[in-house]
């Protein structure tokens, strides 16, 4: 796993400065403390930082062709690169490693822009090619590895793995793009393709660029999607069978590697499965690492501990303690962008733990998705069965009336809590799930923003993001669709950003066997009944792992890695909160409500109401703008 950045001039070829391109490079020496490397000629520069898995001697970046006129850095693994070098040996190339890097190269000169749609893995890459002048950008299907990127006014483009190698270059402004700011308070996360500053851009998912030098910047080309059709015909006991032979198939590719190899256990189903068909592929003990959590009411250490025993692994655990709060700067720093998923603590504990034992480690990440695995699956299915009753114009005025009227009841037994209810059955399908993904709902980021924000909006909501997708998505299943925004929002926003910049702070890389594409895709086909089924979600992953895990393991209730963020706020950061959110850069920003924030604190506070998940959302903002927005490039 590695970092990868660049400069490339669009209008000429201007001389690159070397001592720039190693300054980008070296701000992500922890995506690869082992060795760094730089290509410059006139035009255009590439810069590697590597951390060294597979072909430790001769894997070495920037790599090059025969005659050195294409040149790459990648970040990620081609784990089919054994399978594509004796197809491209075939046609002529040669090779001089037996890394996965030089598919890439020869892969270029044999198909060209499609050479990404024979790769199965994670990737980033960047590949310059001297002959065609031209360069070409690359990210994989599902958004695991990330790529940045910026074209200032010059005509200087920029690239990079991470936003900082960006701002290290000195010329990207920091510009504030306000409905990326929408996006994060919505979403708590800044949305592919936006980034929190005006001139920079996420390369989505299974897209690519391809940049002449003086042409236009083109807009990114898809090469995959995901289509579910659901329409397979196959037998229950015929679909476990195929998963668990799919499931094997993608975790033997996994475990390619020349360092220490493990995986994730946090207890669940998700990383339980993954660790079970592991042990069946493994002649030595697997390495586990498990968080446990010191207040009782978040600890899923206990169920890793049956799986571990169970396998005989190699169980390594750290416990945090309930009060670890002490990561906000350091994270602000590592996300570059405002990042408000509060698991992202345990995550960073994780994979330092990990890392102290393994090199490379396999995840759990993507079940949810494909699986139907999230308990609000299970609810918006059971609001659609109401909201099919009755067409929305009838819904939308009666509903939303009930929803304006009826209190807020945080407090309350859930069966009086049904002002949620009333406002779901007033919107569409896609409104109604936007609405229940939203960390700060509608009318409260209204009340949130000053008026001035509100201007500058012009009308934006980051609802667009979902209506989007929704258009794309190629399906009216109920299921399928949520399913389908899932995996092109909060998978690539929020998952797998989480994971890459916690593993790579660490310079630890995690794998995502149940994110195979083929899997995925596979997955889609089957009838949304396999998935979530008589409220059971998983259904289908369940049933295929009941010979290899206990009942309670994957038919208990779902835990997720939670932070006690209400009682911290009560607590031990009562003052921090009111320090950051009623004086300093939050207040001075102009963005907000000074009011709105105050009300929100002191009811809080106060018990009155639990705005634990905006407050974070707001610490989370004000520590970007101390940390990044204020901070050294």
């Amino acid at each position: 796993m590695c970092g990868i950045t660049g400069i490339f001039d669009t209008r000429g070829r201007r001389g690159i400065d070397r001592a720039v391109l190693t300054r980008m490079n070296e701000s992500q020496h922890h995506r690869g403390p082992v060795e760094g490397g730089v290509h410059v000629e006139p035009g255009v520069g590439l810069g590697h930082r590597r951390l060294s898995i597979i072909d430790l001697a001769t894997g070495q970046q920037p790599l090059y062709n025969e005659d050195r006129s294409v040149c790459v850095v990648f970040n990620g693994e081609i784990y089919n690169y054994l399978e594509l070098i004796p197809e491209l040996q075939a046609l002529g190339h040669v090779f001089h490693t037996r890394s996965d890097t030089e598919v890439i190269v020869h892969a270029w000169e044999a198909w060209g822009e499609k050479c990404v749609e024979r790769f199965r893995g994670m990737f980033a890459f960047a590949l310059w090619d001297r002959n065609k002048d031209c360069l070409f950008l690359a990210r994989d299907r599902l958004g695991v590895k990330p790529l940045h990127y910026a074209l200032l006014n010059d005509g200087t483009l920029l690239f990079g793995s991470e936003l900082k190698s960006l701002l290290a270059h000195g010329g990207l402004p920091k510009d504030i793009d306000p409905l990326a700011v929408e996006e994060y308070f919505a979403l708590g996360y800044v949305a592919e393709p936006r980034c929190i500053f005006k001139q920079a851009r996420k390369l989505p998912p299974a897209c690519t660029l391809l940049v002449k030098r003086g042409e236009a910047l083109r807009e990114p080309r898809d090469y995959w999607d995901v289509r579910f059709s659901l329409d397979r015909k196959i037998s229950e006991a015929e679909a476990f069978e195929e998963l668990t032979a799919r499931l094997n198939e993608s975790i033997r590719l996994r475990l390619m590697s020349e360092v220490p190899l493990g995986a994730f256990l946090s207890g669940g189903v998700d990383s339980s499965a993954v660790v079970a068909l592991m042990a069946g592929l493994n002649s030595d003990p697997v390495n586990t690492c498990s968080i446990a959590f010191s207040d009782p009411a978040y600890n899923e250490a206990e169920f890793a501990r049956q799986v571990a025993e169970r396998y005989k692994t190699n169980h390594f655990v750290d416990t945090v303690e309930s009060d670890d709060f002490d990561l906000i700067d350091t994270l602000a720093r590592l996300y570059d962008e405002p990042y408000a998923d509060s698991s992202a603590i345990p995550t960073y504990r994780v994979c330092q733990l990990a890392r102290k034992h393994v090199t490379v480690a396999l995840s759990g990440d993507g079940g949810d998705e494909s699986f139907g695995g999230y308990r609000r699956y299970k609810l918006h299915l059971m609001e659609e069965g109401m909201r099919s009753a009755l067409p929305l114009g009838v819904r939308r005025p009666l509903f939303g009336m009930l929803g304006r009227v009826y209190p807020k009841a945080d407090w309350a037994p859930r069966v009086f809590r049904a002002k949620t209810t009333f406002e779901s059955m007033a919107r569409t399908s896609v409104e109604a799930y936007f609405h229940s993904m939203s960390l700060i709902r509608d009318p409260e980021r209204s009340r949130l923003y000053s008026d001035g924000f509100r201007a500058e909006l012009g009308g934006y909501s980051a609802i667009d993001v979902f209506n989007r997708h929704a258009a794309r998505a190629g399906t009216d299943d109920p299921l399928g669709l949520i399913q389908y925004i899932d995996l092109h929002t909060y998978l690539v926003g929020d998952i797998n950003t989480k994971v890459d910049r916690a593993s790579m702070a660490h310079s630890l890389e995690v794998r995502e066997p149940l994110m195979d594409h083929p899997l995925v895709e596979w997955l889609a086909t089957l009838p949304s009944t396999l998935k979530l089924k008589r409220g059971e979600g998983k259904y289908l992953l369940k049933k295929a792992m009941e010979p290899y895990l206990p009942r309670d393991i994957m038919y208990r209730p779902k835990m997720g890695f939670a932070v006690p963020l209400a009682r911290w706020f009560r607590g031990p950061l009562k003052q921090r909160v009111r320090d950051s959110l009623l004086d300093g850069r939050i207040a001075e920003s102009g963005l907000f409500n000074p009011l709105a924030i105050r009300q929100m604190v002191e009811q809080h506070e106060s018990g009155r109401r639990d705005h634990s998940t905006p407050l974070w959302t707001l610490l989370m903002y004000d520590a970007f703008l101390r940390n990044v927005m204020d901070g050294a490039a």
